[in-house]
């Protein structure tokens, strides 16, 4: 006989359209965008995220005779997950196609994040390449064909091509300008010799990479498999055991005299991958925000299901006001990725991705504690976008890096802090304030005081566009804490005016 019944449980969230999210639709409402987002909303494809981070890929440097092979294996589920993502062109730099690529990757991110970082550096890559004509003209097309082709095989030969990125050594971290890798030039390109700290998805056709070449710090194209169908002396010593990302396969590599192309002129290695850091920041902010986005639904399906002293958690006075404040950051950090999207603004970009994507942890974990202990269980999947989300911060420039960036920026480019200006100025009475209070700053910034500044633009610039693209109860709770300093330090100090019902609604999951 059964000592108890089951009650007060939440239902799975599944069965819904995860595109159906209304920060997101102000941008973008396509019959496309809502089929990938049924699809990230099922239970078939949620559990093919778990799979994949279930069982990790493993690494086989040489086969059952002691040939050399340096082959990852993955889950079947991984390649599901790459299936869907090329499919539908997540991975494919298409100019005029930005804004609908990014909500895209937007929705499919939140099924698995993993995946996303070969999508997102293939997506990258060709704005770099493009510094090269003559190897844009024959790899773009197979770097935007919505074909997904695993295997070490000749490029050429292949349906499409996913692309990587290699440039971190142990001595220098983001110091790349420290690299110690060499480039020897040879017949018809150059030779690679030296020891890359990270390289993430090291299965990739090609990577951009940097090394020494004789006129200095030099781009590169690293094909994995020669023309002629040889492997490439492109070495796999290990993979890293990281924090989360599991899914994906983040390696240590060698080159031992593995033959390149250029990509530019020598001595402007940075200025031309550049590019490419660009572009993958913009998806560090789509994927902070779709990770936001997912903790978001988490804490609100679950509140509205289940109930605790006599009444449903969602209401509950301390919990709708934990709920509209995550919902309020959530919504903030989509509109501003929409936007940096459509117009890819350089200033902007440098400033949401050191803001967003430090928000990401905290506001990680607050959604996980909306669940209590049941979020602290790896079932509820709450865990994993907890261990994902310092990622985003780390990737392509960690915090200080960023916010360094910015005040680089601002010398070097006057012109990029007026464009800021103007897309902020002027929109509402609460932001010009702000905008006055930083005063001065924005000419003249002490590096100890870098991160201070950035963040101040970056509530602005969040607060402007909330204003000019968002919902009016989410931009006046917005104004009102996060530049008007009616606002706690911790999520839930939101007062007692915020307009909490229609915040909430638009957060909770229609099912």
């Amino acid at each position: 006989m059964a000592t108890h019944e089951v009650t007060n449980q939440v239902p799975p969230l599944s069965g819904h359209d995860v595109a159906a999210d209304p920060a997101l639709l102000s941008w973008v409402d396509s019959p496309d965008l809502h089929a990938l987002g049924k699809l990230a909303g099922s239970h078939e494809w949620q559990e093919h995220g778990r799979l994949a981070n279930a069982h990790p890929p493993v690494l086989h440097t040489h086969d059952r005779y002691g040939n050399r092979i340096d082959e990852v294996e993955f889950h079947p589920a991984w390649h599901e997950l790459m299936n869907v993502a090329v499919s539908h062109g997540l991975h494919a730099y298409v100019d005029g196609e930005h804004l609908n690529r990014a909500a895209k990757f937007y929705a499919w991110s939140q099924v698995e994040a993993g995946h996303g970082c070969p999508i997102s550096m293939t997506y990258a890559a060709v704005p770099a390449l493009r510094v090269a004509p003559e190897l844009a003209e024959i790899y773009e097309p197979l770097l935007t064909a919505r074909n997904y082709d695993f295997g070490l095989r000749a490029p050429l030969g292949k349906q499409g091509l996913i692309a990587g990125m290699s440039m971190t050594e142990k001595q220098g971290g983001s110091d790349v300008r420290a690299n110690t890798t060499v480039a020897k030039p040879v017949t018809d390109g150059y030779v690679l010799t030296g020891h890359k700290w990270f390289t993430s998805a090291p299965m990739s056709d090609m990577f951009l990479t940097l090394a020494q070449a004789p006129g200095g710090l030099t781009c590169f194209l690293v094909p994995r498999v020669l023309p002629d169908g040889t492997r490439n002396r492109f070495f796999l010593q290990r993979l890293k055991d990281k924090l989360g990302n599991k899914s994906n396969a983040s390696a240590e590599i060698e080159y031992d005299e593995a033959f390149a192309w250029r990509v530019g002129d020598e001595g402007r290695g940075v200025r031309t991958i550049i590019e490419m850091v660009n572009t993958t920041r913009l998806d560090c902010v789509l994927g902070t925000a779709a990770g936001m986005r997912l903790g978001v639904r988490q804490a609100t399906h679950h509140a509205a299901h289940r109930k605790a002293f006599g009444n449903y958690l969602i209401d509950q006075p301390a919990m709708r006001n934990v709920l509209a404040d995550l919902a309020i950051e959530s919504e903030a950090a989509t509109t501003t990725a929409m936007w940096l999207a459509q117009h890819r603004p350089r200033l902007a970009l440098a400033v949401t991705k050191y803001w967003v994507c430090k928000r990401g942890p905290v506001h990680a974990a607050e959604a996980l504690e909306c669940l209590g202990g049941n979020g602290y269980i790896e079932d509820s999947g709450m865990p994993r976008l907890f261990r994902e989300s310092p990622l985003m911060s780390i990737w392509e420039g960690s915090g200080n890096v960023a916010a360094l960036d910015v005040l680089r920026a601002m010398k070097k480019e006057p012109e990029s802090v007026q464009e800021f200006l103007s897309a902020v100025t002027g929109v509402d009475q609460r932001v010009d304030k702000a905008l006055n209070e930083l005063g001065a700053a924005l000419s003249d910034v002490d590096e100890s005081q870098a991160r201070r500044v950035v963040e101040k633009m970056a509530l602005i610039l969040q607060g402007a566009l909330l204003v000019k693209h968002g919902h009016p109860a989410v931009a006046d709770a917005f104004l009102g804490s996060r530049l008007g300093g009616d606002w706690g330090v911790a999520f839930g100090t939101l007062p007692k005016s915020t307009d909490f019902a229609s915040i909430i609604d638009r957060a909770v999951p229609k099912i």
